[in-house]
């Protein structure tokens, strides 16, 4: 496999020393790009760490910094249509997809890059947002992880009941008449952490965290996005529908939900967790939607039931591989 150096901003991303991105392309012919974050000494597996909508590698050093004083390797991905990966529209800052499974395309390219790379075994996975509805149809297509952490999982959108019909049937009119390319209403073209003031946002109840994305994404224009599309928003919703009517996969999983999220649709997420047989679900106090983005109060709570999961779900008589 092709692993071209890519660009990468260590000082923004604040993450493990020796951090590396790559160029890969999808099976499809698009230009991606996945950053691998080392694990300090010996490596106790890998963590394919799933972005939500918006984000990108840089945003999750922090988290590979934990995760590498642990033991474990990191593996993240800019998807499709966001980050420095190729963009769907002429208008960059528009989220857009053609099909929602066309992720599980990139999930594919980022596998081939944690061969190519060799990295330790176990695999294990972390999701967020929309990265955890792309997670949760890997994992039940076979993805073959260990364990997996959902945080805010984006198992559905949240809305008002009367919102719902006509956010179907705007985001599926809008295709038949050419404009599924158009932003989806009451989303705009700014990047949500430049233009939202912080006392306002959804995101996070930490300043500094805030500051830190915020930081990214002023430093380096490119990897801002603004709303999601018409079509996207179809997509998303069709996906977390399809996804809904299937059952749990067999794996240990932990799931964390702030306590005041108001984005992704929580009753959903509630629904999932009572049916994952060996799941857990955990309301974060004082977390909004971001809860690996809250300070260092409630990131310190939450890491060590992350890797004592990830430490409970290893094969038994799994080998230590050094990175």
């Amino acid at each position: 496999m092709d692993l071209t150096p890519a660009p990468f901003r260590a000082d923004l991303a604040e993450g493990p020393a020796g951090a590396s991105a790559f160029w890969i392309h999808s099976e499809d012919g698009l230009r991606l790009r996945v950053a691998h974050y080392p694990a300090e000494g010996t490596s106790r597996g890998t963590v394919l760490l799933f972005p939500g909508r918006t984000e990108y590698v840089e945003k999750y050093g922090r988290t590979a910094c934990d995760l590498s004083a642990a033991g474990y390797d990191t593996l993240t991905i800019d998807w499709r249509g966001q980050g420095l990966a190729d963009r769907m529209l002429a208008d960059a800052l528009i989220g857009h997809v053609a099909l929602f499974t066309d992720y599980q395309r990139d999930v594919a390219a980022m596998g081939a890059v944690a061969e190519a790379l060799d990295l330790p075994r176990p695999l294990h996975l972390i999701a967020h947002s929309m990265g955890g509805c792309i997670g949760l149809r890997a994992v039940m297509d076979g993805l073959p992880v260990a364990s997996c952490v959902f945080t805010g999982p984006m198992w559905g959108i949240q809305m008002s009941r009367p919102l719902r019909p006509a956010a179907w049937a705007l985001s599926w009119g809008s295709g038949q008449v050419g404009l599924g390319h158009m932003f989806a209403p009451g989303t705009k073209p700014a990047s949500y952490v430049i233009s939202e003031p912080f006392e306002a946002n959804l995101l996070t109840r930490d300043p500094g965290m805030f500051a830190y994305m915020r930081r990214q994404v002023a430093e380096v224009p490119g990897l801002a996005l603004g709303g999601p599309s018409l079509r996207w928003l179809h997509q998303s919703l069709q996906e977390c529908r399809a996804l809904n009517r299937r059952p749990s996969p067999d794996l240990p999983c932990l799931t964390f939900v702030g306590a005041n999220e108001r984005i992704v649709d929580v009753p959903r997420i509630r629904d999932r967790m009572a049916r994952w047989p060996r799941g857990t679900l955990e309301i974060v106090e004082g977390g909004e939607h971001e809860v690996l983005m809250e300070g260092p109060k409630i990131r310190a709570q939450l890491m060590p039931k992350i890797l004592a999961l990830f430490d409970s779900a290893a094969p038994a008589g799994q080998s230590v591989q050094t990175a």
